[in-house]
């Protein structure tokens, strides 16, 4: 045919059709510039110096191959579990330590999985004996013989059947802080400690309120949050959480399943959320959830990294077994979905309780529930640069015209910053 120029601007996406059963089609995105035919190769290159054309590529596009999406993409950390990584482990009923994580963690998510038993939460900053639940509202509290100290490869437990019952299965989820000891933070109107790791885009922060509208906190991200998981510690209260994809004004807690809520009188995350989440520090308001007088906080904190962590939202199509496709840029370990235009737990998957696809050990932030993967309107594929919805009509991840939020963690980017590609599985 013939050769169309001063397209509009835009996205294009390759068609090839057909049309009869003795044609053949031929596509050059950059390998081979011989397609032409008897045409002499011209060996045309991109801008940056990569693939064959015949016909030059205009200023500004690039062949397809990986060391251009390398280039475009441009992921600051090739090998996700140096910063965020999963096991599983039988308990013992004896003292024991957990290694191989590759790193000491700063916060670790453990969840019983055989039987209904609560979440347990530990973190460096406020010392590693002392948990909290993220299926309910309690304070936090003390208990020796669970995890007891964070160690260079792992963690070490006591004998609590909480975390170590014998014979009982676990999971725990691990992030990397700032691999040494917190500092004290000023840029916000509260004093706050923190563990933060900027590379990662994560930082575990703790302070005490002082009762007064709109105090501000630094977090020590060096960038602004898109998501912050925030809960009392001294009394009983309700996990609150921002995240960039609910709907401005909103907010929702991690120990229920609602929907999103209305900041009543900006009274949790103050009068200018969320544009008062910044670079720098973020604001609360007079609450007892965030900024009580006298009253202990902790929040953890995350930044979108490039091809490492992704913090968005999907709208549900209700389709049986083809849900969405959601991109991440990279092929993801974790995944923590909710549905938040109505009523749905917090699902939790990850790599190492389903090796392959499907996705469907599934356990709920908000729930002490055991483990189920017995629900087929629960499935997940995780790919090597996203997600893909399994789940049909009846499912709390897929519901028609609703939209979800999810958090994820990567096991590889898409393209690594060498331009190697990852693996699906």
């Amino acid at each position: 045919g013939v050769a169309k120029s001063n397209l509009p601007s835009g996205t294009y996406i390759p068609f090839l059709y057909n049309r009869g059963a003795s044609s053949v089609l031929n596509a050059n995105f950059g390998q081979d510039s011989s397609f032409a035919g008897a045409e002499t190769r011209q060996n045309n290159s991109d801008g940056n110096g990569y693939g064959d054309f015949y016909y030059a590529p205009p200023s500004g596009y690039l062949a397809l191959c990986t060391q251009n999406l390398a280039t475009e993409l441009s992921p600051t950390i090739d090998d996700g579990s140096q910063y965020f990584n999963t096991v599983t482990y039988s308990g013992t009923g004896a003292t024991r330590s957990i290694t191989g994580l590759g790193f000491s963690p700063d916060w670790t998510w453990i969840k019983e999985r055989n039987n209904a038993v609560s979440h347990r939460l530990f973190d460096s900053v406020r010392g590693a004996t002392k948990r909290m639940f993220s299926n309910n509202s309690d304070a936090e509290s003390t208990a020796t013989n669970s995890l007891t100290s964070f160690d260079s490869d792992g963690f070490s437990l006591g004998d609590s059947g909480s975390v170590n019952g014998g014979s009982d299965t676990y999971v725990a989820w691990n992030w990397r802080g700032s691999d040494s000891s917190a500092v004290s933070n000023t840029d916000g109107s509260i004093t706050s400690t923190v563990s933060a790791n900027t590379t990662s885009g994560f930082s575990i922060v703790t302070y005490t309120g002082n009762g007064s509208d709109n105090s501000t906190i630094g977090h020590g991200l060096g960038a602004t949050p898109s998501a912050i998981i925030l809960k009392r510690r001294s009394q009983a209260d309700d996990w609150a959480m921002y995240h960039t994809g609910l709907t401005s004004g909103k907010e929702i807690n991690l120990n229920y399943t609602n929907a999103e809520k209305t900041d009543v009188n900006n009274a949790t995350w103050g009068d200018n959320y969320p544009s008062s989440i910044n670079s720098s520090t973020f604001a609360v308001g007079y609450a007892g959830d965030s900024n009580e007088n006298s009253a202990t906080y902790v929040a953890y904190c995350f930044a979108e990294i490039q091809g490492y962590s992704k913090f968005g939202s999907y709208t549900g199509n209700g389709t049986d077994n083809d849900g969405p496709m959601v991109y991440l840029g990279f092929k993801p370990s974790f995944l923590l979905v909710k549905n938040f235009s109505n009523t749905g737990e917090w699902g939790m998957f990850d790599s190492k309780r389903n090796t392959f696809n499907v996705v469907n050990a599934r356990l709920s932030a908000d729930s002490d529930g055991a483990e189920y993967s017995g629900d087929s309107n629960r499935d997940f594929d995780f790919l090597s640069n996203g997600f893909k919805v399994r789940n049909g009509s009846a499912d709390v991840f897929n519901t028609s015209g609703q939209t979800h939020i999810y958090m994820a963690f990567a096991e590889h980017p898409f393209v690594s910053s060498k331009g190697v590609p990852t693996t699906a599985r």
